[in-house]
């Protein structure tokens, strides 16, 4: 999801709930995703938005080239114009053993928290494997010039 406040690209992104996630911040969130089998990808895509924000969303959803993370995993993006308050947000949970081998099972949120950030916030947030799905989208939407990584600034 994105949007463009002041003419200012900026996109949700989530950071990922549980015991493993709770002090790891920068290079961690992640655009809301998950795993599908006998769905269409974009059916899956707002699917797992609904399921870890809460938030339903419609309009003209453009496609991004699907993207290999570092573990592999292909991910199918789709990105949309919209609004939604982060502070909001209603993740669904899942279940852990957690200590582990501790036989203690506790229920953790899919995201913990969600955000808006510019292009150069998103690049120190989101899992570098991610971040060309943002500069893609940039591109797309004229905002070119501001996908040039901040390292290079």
């Amino acid at each position: 999801m994105y949007r463009i406040p002041d003419g200012h690209l900026e996109v949700l992104l989530a950071h990922p709930g549980g015991p493993y996630f709770e002090t790891r911040d920068f290079g961690w969130w992640s655009i809301p995703k998950g795993e599908f089998t006998d769905e269409e990808p974009l059916a899956a895509a707002r699917r797992e938005l609904f399921e870890e924000t809460g938030f339903s969303v419609s309009g003209d959803f453009l496609e991004l080239t699907p993207n290999k993370q570092k573990g592999g995993k292909l991910v199918f993006a789709w990105a949309v114009e919209g609004e939604l308050d982060p502070t909001l947000i209603k993740s669904n949970y899942y279940v852990l053993q957690f200590p582990p081998k501790s036989g203690q099972f506790r229920k953790y949120p899919e995201i913990d928290r969600a955000g808006w950030f510019s292009v150069p916030e998103a690049e120190e947030r989101i899992l570098p494997s991610q971040f060309p799905l943002v500069q893609e989208l940039a591109a797309k939407l004229g905002h070119e010039d501001l996908t040039k990584k901040m390292s290079d600034l």
